[in-house]
């Protein structure tokens, strides 16, 4: 579709996010109900963003958001005062020692899987079917978010557990023969349930979907579906996994996202894109930019890589600026998402120096 056909689209995308920003600028900085955090930030800071943050544009007057905050915050700092009184998911993300980050959560988990769920496909992840969740448990909200979207579209889920920090660290240690036998050891029980239960919708990560692929013919253990994240996905990995594991007969849907800013969509592939997919944040609740690593304050060009830049912006968390570990390809705006997308995402510096993905 052309620029000149998505202008206005476009244009209604932008209003739509800049009203909610400000809908979630007056809730985390209002006396009745924003959280101590941030009330206690405004107050040093000496400037009350409900007066004077109109537009995205104006997020710039905030500081890149330090995840430090999330470690070592107390969690009731990051409660809105108008949940007070009511109890709270605690959402783990990141880290293999030390304190990890921390974000709670009442229903945001929820709302993301719930919209995600719309664009989905019935005849690939059918009504009332069962899913197996194999990927990172444990703290994270994965566990609950798959689950979610089972139970929303009238089906219930199966669990393998999965501790990825463990897996990380036994890499970091290069210890590929123990991280191996741990995989194989996870892959196991993927294998059982499949062969003994009825499956049709698979949430995993392209690792595991690979080494899934290994042991047994995915599509023909009944899998329909397959919905995958993961922090790098290469063009070459999503043919591989389309065409040899899947053998185009399960549908594919990469996503990218985490417990900071829920599920961001990939548009369908087309054969212009070459196996290159592209996501778009789930505006208004969420934005992503791709910006200039040294000068964060500009956008990339399109067709550029630059750093990935989230804000999140909802009732639970008012999150500016945050520098995601992640580089992507800034990517025009589309029919279905009429706002910037990111393509081709990777660990940031990923060129330049080794990172340890684990099972992502």
């Amino acid at each position: 579709m052309s620029a000149a056909v998505l202008e206005r689209p476009v244009s209604e995308a932008q209003a739509r996010l800049e009203a909610h920003l400000r809908e979630t600028i007056e809730w985390h900085f209002s006396p009745e109900t924003g959280c101590p955090f941030w009330l206690d930030w405004a107050k040093q800071a000496g400037f009350d963003p409900r007066k004077e943050i109109g537009s995205l544009a104006d997020l710039k007057r905030f500081p890149h958001f330090d995840d430090n905050w999330l470690r070592d915050e107390p969690n009731e700092r990051w409660v809105p005062r108008a949940y007070a009184g009511r109890p709270y998911h605690v959402f783990e993300t990141g880290g293999t020692t030390g304190m990890p980050k921390q974000r709670l959560s009442w229903e945001d988990h929820r709302i993301d899987y719930s919209e995600f769920s719309k664009t989905l496909d019935d005849a690939y992840f059918p009504r009332g079917a069962t899913w197996l969740m194999l990927g990172p448990t444990g703290p994270r909200r994965l566990r609950l978010a798959i689950e979610h979207l089972a139970n929303v579209r009238g089906g219930s889920c199966f669990h393998v557990d999965l501790d990825p920090r463990w897996v990380v660290k036994l890499l970091g240690k290069q210890d590929v023969e123990t991280a191996n036998r741990y995989k194989d050891h996870v892959i196991d029980q993927a294998v059982t349930i499949l062969k003994n239960r009825t499956v049709n919708c698979l949430f995993t990560t392209p690792k595991l979907l690979e080494a899934l692929g290994e042991r047994i013919n995915v599509p023909g253990a009944g899998i329909k579906g397959v919905f995958c994240g993961g922090t790098s996905m290469t063009p070459q990995m999503v043919r591989f996994l389309s065409e040899e594991v899947l053998e185009n007969k399960a549908r594919f849907v990469p996503t990218y996202g985490n417990t900071l800013m829920g599920l961001a969509c990939s548009r369908p592939l087309e054969p212009a894109d070459k196996w290159s997919a592209t996501y778009y944040a789930p505006q208004p609740r969420a934005v992503l930019r791709v910006v200039e690593p040294k000068d964060t304050t500009r956008d990339v060009p399109y067709g550029q890589y630059g750093r990935v830049e989230l804000t999140t912006l909802t009732k639970e968390l008012f999150m500016p600026r945050f520098l995601e570990r992640d580089e992507a390809i800034r990517r025009e705006p589309c029919a279905l998402y009429p706002w910037d997308g990111v393509g081709d995402v990777r660990p940031f510096g990923a060129l330049e120096k080794k990172v340890v993905e684990g099972v992502y």
